[in-house]
């Protein structure tokens, strides 16, 4: 149930958002919107506003914003086809851009409830290399074999590249000291025994929550760099399955971690629709691109052939990766 609820929680706000991005922005550069909708299928609930339709529906998988002459011609001055090319462009990109700030509001959140680590030592485990080696709680790691330490995420690196033995220096009530300790293998990684503490601070946390929507976005743009040079794994992707199962065990470890997942997810979502792929919002981006240049739209016919053709792919690919990826983990 808790992979459920946390589920239907991660996806209704990622895809909401992401049309109330399209909603907000079709309103103000004045196109007209026929319905924003929150879910898909038969509808639950209904309220006309003053001039859309407000609607609830049965299954909570996505969402819509129906736009006057966004799927047909329409003579009203105020369809989507009659608005500038600059401001269906900004319609087109909103979605995105609330997904961005969604990431950004869920990874904030994230760091503010399970807190941000810092370099210096929360729990030194019993027994372990690091306790053998007289480091305490409370040291400060400031440099790992004569390399600056500036953040927690450098450590456990600096260390597994280690061989054998890492050098650290600390600062420890004031004064620095220099510590050589022992690495041991774990799971193949190298490590000494070390976790760091954490610390609540919003403006820490807001900067570690930009830093980490970049981090998610650099490594989407470096996967694609993968697939065209060949060195690509099917197991690098999720499909739906997969990460059904990734929301879950987030649900399981607390709120933080939801929250997490929730940057985590939407961030990608947000990249991923600016694809140059007809039927995803960069095709759709694309094609404007065009009309700007030509000082005409694209043919009709061959903009829905296109996104036709891009649907299909789409689907092909979620198919594969979870037949091939996620069920193949799970029952592999």
């Amino acid at each position: 149930m808790a992979t459920l609820l946390g589920s239907i929680f991660v996806f209704l706000l990622v895809v909401v958002l992401h049309e109330l991005g399209h909603f907000l922005v079709a309103k103000k550069v004045g196109i007209r919107v026929n319905e924003f909708s929150i879910g898909m299928g038969p509808g639950l609930y209904r309220r006309q506003g003053e001039e859309t339709l407000y609607s609830l529906r049965a299954l909570p998988i996505g969402g819509y914003v129906a736009m006057e002459g966004e799927e047909e011609s329409s003579e009203d001055p105020r369809s989507f086809g009659n608005a500038s090319v600059g401001q269906r462009m900004a319609v087109v990109l909103a979605g995105a851009g609330m997904n961005f700030v969604l990431a950004i509001v869920g990874f904030f959140l994230a760091f503010l409830i399970m807190g941000t680590p810092t370099t210096s030592l929360g729990q030194v485990q019993a027994g372990s290399p690091a306790a053998q080696a007289g480091l305490e709680v409370g040291d400060k790691i400031l440099s790992i074999n004569q390399v600056e330490m500036t953040s927690w995420e450098e450590i456990p690196l600096a260390i597994d590249q280690s061989s054998g033995q890492v050098d650290l220096v600390v600062l420890r009530e004031g004064q620095e000291e220099q510590v050589q300790v022992a690495t041991e293998d774990y799971e193949g990684r190298q490590i000494i025994g070390i976790s760091p503490q954490k610390t609540r601070n919003i403006p820490l946390s807001l900067k570690n929550a930009f830093l980490m929507t970049g981090m998610v976005i650099f490594s989407i743009v470096e996967l694609f760099k993968l697939i065209f040079s060949g060195d690509f794994s099917i197991d690098m992707l999720s499909g739906p399955v997969g990460v059904v199962q990734f929301i879950g065990q987030s649900t399981k470890n607390g709120l933080g971690d939801l929250l997490f997942t929730l940057g985590f997810i939407s961030a990608n979502l947000g990249l991923v629709n600016l694809l140059p792929i007809p039927a995803l919002d960069g095709g759709k981006f694309v094609f404007l691109a065009i009309e700007g240049l030509r000082g005409k739209p694209v043919s009709e016919k061959l903009e829905v052939g296109l996104s036709m053709v891009g649907i299909s792919l789409l689907f092909a690919l979620m198919i594969y990766v979870t037949v091939f990826g996620d069920l193949a983990r799970i029952l592999g």
